[in-house]
């Protein structure tokens, strides 16, 4: 390349930098084909904007001309390289393969040298060798073949190439002989592959190749000494081929010259332009029907150059000219001003003295000018006419712009009042005025000013009259006439100037005369003169009639003072103007303007500051006083308060055990139930129903979409009819529009909620049942073990999270977490024999926390914990996890085959031994090994960190199943119990939702949107690290090749452990939600459930089938309240008769659909606040507080006998009447869910000596019960009393806290039901399309859904089971073989298949000698999961093998009819 460019290239190592601008390639391009790429056409040829900038797109266009310009010799395809290998670099091995493929091509057609082979003679540095190395394995590059580029570019040319070298060689001889002849025979050789040959020009071709091969054996002379005979080219003396073609160019070219000169000589205008047009001529393009132009001009140019004729660069030159004048002739004919302006200032046409302002008018000028010229006969107009015109144009734009600035002055001399002044203005030579006499001057000037302010009156008429017409545009224009002289006038304040003028004509004589002007400007009955003042000296009087003035005062001349006169007008516009100026000054200095005006208000701020703080200093003995006061009194009420709460410590102001009942009466006004209590209550109980009510819905609407999924998946592999999917989506749309307060509602309206005696009884039953079961967890606790597995399951989804609410109180939360302790402790000591049962198990209880804490009530902790760090991991674009060294060998043989394009000559199947002996395998995997220690580093990093957002149930279960198995197993060790509490809190809380963030809410996902497979495996390589470092299990076996994490994996189950044993460590329930036995008492609304029919008469038959063994003790409540209940009793008869119609053909169906209805049940215990029985100790207790209470508010006492003994004095009495009449008001008005007992309300309302006389009789009551005791003057109720008022303090805390917690929860639950609405509306489109489909691919067939439908209804489902041999199934193909059967006992195995209700679930049963063996359930998801996997075999029964393909086929046929 430095030969042919006759340049230095950069240095090797940074060439491939140097070539990717495209420079160095097209001055190669540019040497080897110069016809197709010139010099103008290599961008940055200098490579100036390279060295400043960098790469720019357009260097691309310099590769696109070289790779153009190989195509045009003729280089074979197979060779080029793409544009983005060499300006990206991504491939360089393959432009440097190029290079050398081009220099072998050009050196055989004698184009250019051969690069030498240059092995041994040039040396590299181990670091060049080394940063190569990583470049091309950087883009996975495999270097090519050079050594094969002749085989290549011998089998892909067709050109004789030997002929080729003989018959250049032979013209270099002939050339050597001097023979014109025989070198015209010599070049006239096809192998020579020259064009244009003349034969009358032979002596010419002999001269120029002559001179040529000299000139060149010269310049080889002295490069001969410097190169190695070895290594000398024959064509360093020899002409090429390409030069041979140059020198017969060079005379065609001379010899056409030569030619056109004769023909101008001869004045023929046809034969010139034809002449002209010879391509051996090479000059520009020429226009035929210009030939007349061409002859003239030209013929000009040879007169003047001489007897020599014109040269061919004189000619090109010539001839670019004259086309360009050609065309801007043709342009003007068009008589498109824009079109001439382009063709003046685009074409080579080189005019001289051209003003872009003056553009327009050269245009109309010239256009003007060829019109004449046509008119007159000229055919064309020449360069010089254009020049002249421009020139013209020039002269006069210049006399234009003198004459206005002489006409300036004279109207400056004029305001001057010196007719000298004025007279030296009108004789200025720029005016062109001629004729002034400078005896007249004064005239002149009389005369000029006359008119001057003839006109200016006349101005300000115009203008009075356009206000008058109340046309704002009209009046700017007349405001901005010259003759007004007005300054400062602006458009855009025309509405402005128009309001203010006309103000000024009001304020100046009222309306009426502004009104006579509308309606008649110019028909006054009396003559309108104005009198204008000129220059403060001289007054001008001006007729509006006749539009005439005079210097002197007319007779009888009024002034009118309706008119507004010049001054006026000016001073209104240079006030409107002025403003707005000042506006747009505003505007533009906004930010300092604000910043200045905040400066202004910090100062008044502050001093406004200083002069209250002067005050307060003047004040401050005055509020030290305060001070003191109001501490002593905050002093006490924390004494007072210290006392009640803390009643068991001696305080050294006191002096006493328990708080003495003076303190008590104190605070007892806060066990009073204000509005706002009851408010708050009431939105509490609203917010709970909604929320229970919609995971409800939204755990239906799941199930629901589950179920699409599967008849989706069916659809697609059409195992199921359309009719199937549009089916259910119907139901699913059904279920979606019955609100679940229509439920509720309905619910109440019918059966248990009606109004009848023995209805309200069977109510009252069910509500003090569940009332006990939710209370006392044992009983529920025995029950869930006594179910089968798959039943516990779904009673505990679905029963047990409706009883407590799914926790959507504190109290219910806590009782939840009671009976998960029972449960749990029952389960480890009834079940678990060993400690490792509980991780390879599957323990209902650990199921259920887990599943509730996963989301149930939409508090989707795990979200807030993983989705940062999930989605980091999916987002990364560059991280590809793949530990597995099959996986990495394949795809390593794979970009092998890419790259290079042959086979690879590795196996392709391999062992993961055999893969890891490959280096590239082996550093493959431990860059994949440190991007997943990355990855994990940051998963274990949020967890240990955000150990306080682990729910406290979690923790709460996890500490007691660290308890439990220590109590059940003493000898096991502390580093196993933490593995089993990983197992809980890590693998079955966590790391589901890490390999399936989508599936757990943790990221959002549109409907129909999946992660992709690499997300999948890059998540599941990081849950596979954690999950062994929570157990703690190092990797070997099949793991082996993951051994070198081992020490990493120890690593990180220290921090885990330290994280597990962190998480045990949490307080008791109790402690934490702050309930005792006195919580229910302060309580103002009955704790409220949500259930359907169909779930309270399950419960009742689930109790009475395992009575015995949840309850032996016969006198057990749960006893008495079952027998209360009586049998299990059928939907209707819950729902009331007349539900159903007894005549209705789909009564089962209509059943089924109301045994979903909810009712809300107000749990109560049976044995609490019986009207009129007050022998339950509790009840009394509580009663007996409540009286105490509001005695004790009114009647001041040391102790509690003292007050009961003393009478109430009649203030005391209407006090206590007025507390009463205002409970009264405020009970009426409270809902009805939240009012007392009616026994509570009825002591409530007795007078307060009643009252006391009620206490007393309690009192005896509890004392002989031992409750209470006169000795101590009963403290112990007032310590009760104590105990309720801090209770009822924490109580309203908690509550608040609620329901900030609940409204969260409704946020959250909303927003998941919005996705499973998106959900339903995709599948809705998707059924949509299909059904548009399959109308458009079969219009004459419809389908039938509403048979079907009625079918269903009308008639029970019954499944045809399919019976098959072993021989049979084995012929078709679908069992391969049994384990331990020999082929010939096939025959003695039968297989029944039966569909069950499920669809898409068949169940399988195997027979022997016609004696049940073993069933099974067959999911058909599962098969299509396997599959898509692609695998072909799997087992059933842990014998049979089974070809998944072929059972699918069988499915498909007897079931589906597909």
């Amino acid at each position: 390349m430095e030969a042919c460019l006759e340049e230095d290239l950069p240095p090797t190592t940074e060439l491939e930098e140097g070539l990717r601008n495209g420079v160095y390639l097209g001055k190669l391009a540019n040497f080897f084909a110069p016809k197709m790429v010139s010099e103008k056409r290599i961008y940055d040829r200098d490579q100036t904007r390279y060295k400043s900038t960098g790469l720019h797109f357009r260097h691309t266009d310099n590769t696109v001309q070289w790779l153009r310009a190989m195509e045009s010799v003729g280089l074979p395809k197979i060779f080029y390289p793409e544009t983005t290998d060499v300006y990206d670099r991504k491939n360089m091995p393959k432009v440097v393969y190029c290079i050398h493929a081009l220099s072998l091509y050009l050196y055989k057609l004698g184009i250019a040298p051969q690069i030498q082979d240059l092995l041994g003679k040039v040396a590299f540095t181990e670091e060049e060798i080394s940063n190569m190395r990583s470049e091309l394995e950087k883009y996975g590059i495999q270097m090519p073949a050079f050594s094969k580029i002749g085989g290549i570019l011998a089998n892909e040319l067709s050109v004789d190439e030997a002929a080729l070298h003989a018959a250049v060689i032979a013209i270099n001889e002939a050339v050597d002989r001097g023979q014109a002849s025989v070198t015209m025979g010599a070049l006239n050789n096809p192998n020579a592959m020259l064009r244009n040959i003349q034969e009358a020009l032979a002596q010419e071709y002999q001269d120029t190749l002559s001179k040529a091969k000299a000139r060149k054996q010269d310049q080889s002379s002295g490069r001969r000494s410097s190169i190695a005979t070895e290594e000398r080219d024959v064509y360093e003396e020899l002409l090429t081929q390409q030069e041979i073609q140059g020198c017969i160019d060079l005379v065609n070219k001379l010899d056409a010259v030569a030619a056109i000169n004769t023909a101008i000589r001869l004045g023929d205008a046809v034969e010139t332009a034809e002449q002209l047009m010879n391509p051996e001529a090479q000059l520009p393009i020429v226009y035929q029907t210009a030939a007349n132009l061409y002859q003239a001009e030209l013929f000009s140019l040879q007169l003047q150059g001489g007897r020599s004729g014109l040269s061919h660069e004189e000619l090109s030159v010539a001839v670019e000219m004259l086309s360009a004048v050609a065309v801007l002739n043709e342009v003007l004919d068009t008589k498109d001003p824009q079109a001439v302006i382009e063709q003046l200032t685009d074409s080579p046409l080189g005019f001289t003295n051209m003003d872009q302002d003056n553009l327009n008018r050269y245009a109309d000028t010239l256009i003007k000018q060829r019109a004449d010229a046509l008119a007159e006969g000229q055919e064309f107009l020449t360069w010089n006419d254009v020049q002249k015109c421009i020139d013209m144009v020039n002269l006069q734009v210049h006399e234009e712009h003198e004459r206005i600035i002489a006409i300036a002055e004279i109207n400056e001399a004029l305001n001057s009042h010196d007719h000298q002044q004025t007279l030296a203005a009108l004789l200025l030579p720029t005016a062109k005025l001629s004729g002034v006499n400078p005896a007249t001057a004064k005239h002149y000037h009389d005369v000029l000013q006359y008119t001057k302010q003839l006109l200016l009156a006349g101005a300000v008429a115009d203008i009075n009259r356009k206000l008058a017409e109340g046309d704002s545009q009209n009046t700017v224009e007349a405001l901005q006439a010259p003759n007004a002289g007005l300054r400062a006038v602006l458009p855009e304040c025309a509405d402005t100037y128009q309001t203010e003028l006309v103000q000024r004509q009001t304020d100046s004589k009222g309306t009426g005369f502004i009104k006579s002007l509308r309606e008649s400007p110019y028909t006054l009955r009396s003559p309108l003169i104005l009198r204008h003042c000129f220059k403060d000296r001289y007054d001008y009087y001006y007729n509006l009639e006749t539009g005439q003035g005079t210097w002197e005062q007319p007779e009888g001349f009024e002034h009118s003072c309706g008119q507004l006169s010049k001054e006026e007008i000016q001073s209104v516009i240079s006030s409107v103007t002025a403003e707005y100026n000042r506006e747009q000054l505003w505007l533009a200095n906004e930010a300092f303007v604000t910043q200045l005006q905040a400066r202004i208000r910090g100062y008044l701020v502050r001093k406004k500051h200083t002069q209250r703080m002067e005050y307060l200093h003047q004040q401050e003995p005055h509020v030290v006083k305060l001070q003191i006061q109001a501490f002593l009194k905050a002093n006490k009420a924390r004494d007072d308060y210290r006392t009640l709460s803390e009643s068991k410590r001696h305080f050294n102001r006191t002096g006493a055990k328990d708080p003495p009942l003076s303190v008590v009466r104190k605070f007892v006004h806060l066990l009073e139930q204000s509005p706002l209590d009851l408010q708050e209550e009431q939105q509490v109980t609203q917010l709970r129903e909604e929320v229970v009510t919609k995971i409800r819905s939204n755990q239906q609407m799941e199930k629901d979409l589950n179920l699409m999924d599967i008849k989706i998946g069916l659809l697609v592999k059409n195992r199921i009819t359309l009719q199937d999917v549009v089916s259910h989506s119907k139901k699913m749309k059904n279920k979606k529009n019955k609100a679940s307060k229509d439920d509720l509602s309905a619910g109440d309206r019918l059966g248990i909620k009606g109004l009848s005696k023995g209805k309200r009884r069977k109510l009252e039953a069910y509500q003090h049942l569940f009332y006990l079961l939710q209370t006392n967890p044992s009983y529920l606790a025995k029950l869930i073990f006594q179910m089968p597995q798959n039943k516990s399951t779904k009673f505990m989804d679905t029963v047990i999270f409706t009883l407590y609410n799914y926790a959507s109180n504190q109290r219910e939360e806590y009782l939840l977490l009671k009976l998960f302790k029972t449960a749990l402790e029952e389960e480890i000591n009834s079940k678990v024999d060993q400690i490792q049962d509980i991780v390879t198990g599957n323990p209902t209880v650990i199921k259920m926390v887990v599943s509730f804490n996963r989301g149930a009530r939409g508090h989707n902790t795990l979200r807030q914990l993983l989705a940062p760090v999930v989605k980091d991991i999916i987002e990364d674009k560059s991280l590809g996890i793949n530990t597995n060294p099959v996986d990495v060998y394949k795809a390593w043989v794979n970009q092998l085959e890419t790259a290079t394009g042959e086979a690879s000559k590795l196996p392709y199947e391999v062992t993961p031994e055999q893969a890891m002996s490959h280096e590239e395998v082996r550093n493959r995997l431990e860059a994949s090994s440190l991007a997943l220690r990355s990855a994990t580093d940051k998963v274990l990093n949020s967890i240990v960190s955000s150990l306080d957002n682990i729910p406290y149930g979690m923790r709460y279960i996890a500490k007691v199943l660290k308890n439990s198995l220590h109590e059940k197993f003493p000898d096991a060790s502390g580093e196993e119990l933490m593995k089993i509490v990983g197992n809980l809190l890590y693998y079955r809380y966590m790391n589901p939702a890490i390999v399936a963030p989508d599936g757990f809410d943790i990221i959002d996902m549109s409907a129909g949107g999946q992660l992709h497979q690499d997300q999948r495996r890059n998540l599941g390589s990081v849950a596979k690290m954690l999950q062994h470092a929570a157990a703690n299990k190092l990797f070997e076996g099949e793991n082996a090749h993951l051994t070198p994490m081992n020490n990493y994996i120890s690593q990180t189950y220290e921090k885990f452990r330290q994280f597990f044993q962190s998480a045990c460590d949490v307080p008791e329930p109790e402690e934490k939600f702050n309930i005792d036995e006195y919580s229910d008492m302060v309580t103002l609304s009955k704790p409220v459930i949500y259930i359907s029919i169909e779930e309270i008469i399950n419960t009742h038959s689930l109790l009475l089938e395992h009575l015995e063994a949840i309850s032996p003790d016969h006198n057990d409540l749960l006893h008495e309240l079952l027998q209360d209940l009586g049998d299990v009793p059928d939907v209707e008869s819950l729902l009331g008769e007349g539900a159903v119609d007894p005549n209705d053909p789909s009564r089962e169906s209509v059943l089924s659909q109301l045994a979903k209805t909810e009712v809300s049940l107000t749990l109560t215990s049976k044995f609490e606040l019986l009207e009129g029985d007050d022998k339950d100790l509790k009840t009394l207790i509580t009663k007996t507080k409540k009286l105490i209470v509001d005695v004790v508010r009114i009647q001041p006492g040391e102790t509690l006998p003292e007050i009961l003994e003393t009478p109430a004095t009649a203030p005391q009495e209407s006090e206590h009447t007025k507390v009463v009449q205002r409970r009264a008001v405020q009970d009426a008005q409270t809902p009805e869910g939240l009012k007392s007992s009616p026994a509570v309300l009825e002591d409530s309302q007795l007078p307060l000596e009643q009252k006391k006389r009620k206490i007393l009789r309690n009192l005896r009551n509890l004392e002989q019960a031992g409750l209470a005791s006169a000795g101590n003057k009963y403290q112990d109720l007032i310590n009760d009393i104590s105990k309720d008022i801090r209770y009822q303090r924490r109580y309203r805390q908690r509550r608040k806290a609620e329901l900030v917690k609940l409204q969260q929860t409704l946020v959250a639950l909303n927003s998941k039901a919005a996705f499973y609405q998106d959900q339903m509306n995709y599948y809705d489109t998707y059924i949509k399309t299909c059904l548009d489909n399959l109308n458009r691919k079969n219009s004459r067939r419809s389908i039938k859904m509403d048979s079907k439908g009625d079918d269903k209804g009308s008639k029970k489902w019954k499944p045809q089971s399919l019976k098959y041999t072993a021989a049979k199934l084995h012929e078709k193909g679908v069992i391969l073989e049994i384990e331990g059967l020999q082929t010939n006992q096939f025959k003695n195995v039968m297989f029944d298949i039966s569909p069950t209700e499920e669809v898409g679930d068949f169940e399988v049963k195997a027979k022997f000698m016609g004696v049940e063996m073993e069933k099974v359930q067959l999911h058909f998801q599962d098969l299509l999961q396997l599959q898509y996997e692609g695998v072909a075999v799997m087992k059933m029964f842990d014998k049979a093998k089974v070809n998944v393909n072929l059972l699918i086929f069988l499915l498909n046929k007897k079931f589906y009819g597909k």
